[in-house]
């Protein structure tokens, strides 16, 4: 009923570009906090950026200026567009939701950042 569906990850090289998307159903989309967590095996999972009500944005220190993370309301769509990737970005990127009762995470898309 309720599914978090990523997609867009793949191999890019270092400097590269990748857009990454979620498609949500099964919930009322517009009263969620969605967001974008990473995990490197050995590491504790991360968050990467978060959009909340209507538009304010949050984004760890590492990836500010270089990932943006956008949503579209119509089409249940959260999305991560990632620019200047670096090796340390290289991750399976994860979709979350919660409105603050309920929690849903995606199943992850992996994003490696090699030459």
């Amino acid at each position: 009923q309720v599914q978090l569906v990523e997609s867009g990850g793949g191999l890019v090289q270092p400097g590269g570009s990748l857009r990454l998307s979620c498609a949500a159903s099964g919930f009322a989309f517009s009263g969620y906090v969605m967001s974008w967590h990473r995990q490197t095996p050995g590491k504790e999972r991360e968050l990467v950026a978060a959009i909340g009500n209507p538009d304010s944005t949050n984004y760890a220190d590492s990836v500010k200026g270089r990932f943006t993370i956008s949503k579209d309301n119509a089409k249940n769509m959260v999305y991560l567009q990632m620019k200047s990737l670096k090796p340390e970005d290289t991750a399976v990127y994860y979709c979350y939701g919660t409105n603050g009762v309920r929690r849903y995470w995606g199943q992850g898309t992996q994003v490696t950042v090699s030459s």
